[in-house]
């Protein structure tokens, strides 16, 4: 019995030295994918023509897809992972859920394009009623290309009745990106990663808990933009 209590000890501090260890590498690509998330917007507010903040006080949903690769000989892909979020009962952001865009086009293009995307919803519905599972943008619901200008008399006599708005900055060979036709789905991986194995995503969307320092600036950012 002392023989197996003196190895005991060793193989305790070995799995506890393990779980510390393992912590960091789990979490550390979606801690990096909500930094590239809130660069994005600083990115955004920076430009001339940006998002209107009077669509982001009316609005309630927004997925932000850093470096979106739009790539294409003829028959174009698109593949990127990003953030959803959606406005809660008090007017706070929630906290983000981990997501994927993925989609094809036909058409006459070529070339590889690195695209920042950013995705305004009207109704957060849309978004939380994805669940675990995902739906095509254009299919289920269409996107348009959103009014642009800081100021709310820049949007003023623009009807916002569209319930998907998208903008991109892009970088690289395309002119423009097509959003409709692409898949949004739930990144289930990432989420367990980031706030564990049972948490899903209706219930990130219902929280604003989050206290990591990521998730502070992402929401900082967004509420300043």
């Amino acid at each position: 019995m002392k023989t197996l209590k003196f190895l005991r000890l060793p193989v305790l501090l070995g799995l506890f030295f393990v779980m510390i260890s393992a912590k960091p590498a789990d979490d550390s690509k979606q801690t990096e994918r909500i930094h590239n998330s809130s660069n994005v917007l600083k990115e955004f507010a920076k430009m001339k023509e940006s998002i209107p903040h009077q669509l982001l006080e009316e609005y309630e949903g927004i997925v932000i897809i850093p470096k979106l690769i739009n790539a294409g000989f003829g028959i174009g892909g698109k593949r990127g992972k990003g953030v959803a979020m959606v406005k809660l009962g008090n007017g706070k952001w929630s906290d983000p859920v981990f997501v994927t865009l993925t989609g094809g086009s036909f058409g006459l293009q070529i070339g590889v394009q690195s695209v920042d995307l950013v995705l305004v919803f009207r109704h957060k519905g849309v978004l939380t009623k994805v669940k675990n599972g995902d739906f095509t943008i254009g299919g289920d619901i269409s996107a348009a290309a959103g009014p642009v200008g800081r100021s709310s008399t820049a949007s003023t006599d623009y009807k916002l009745q569209a319930e998907v708005y998208s903008y991109s900055r892009s970088r690289g060979l395309f002119a423009g990106i097509t959003i409709n036709g692409s898949n949004l789905g739930i990144d289930k991986d990432s989420n367990a990663a980031y706030y564990g194995a049972k948490a899903t995503s209706q219930d990130i969307f219902a929280q604003a808990s989050s206290n990591t320092e990521a998730v502070k600036t992402l929401k900082e950012t967004l509420g300043a933009f």
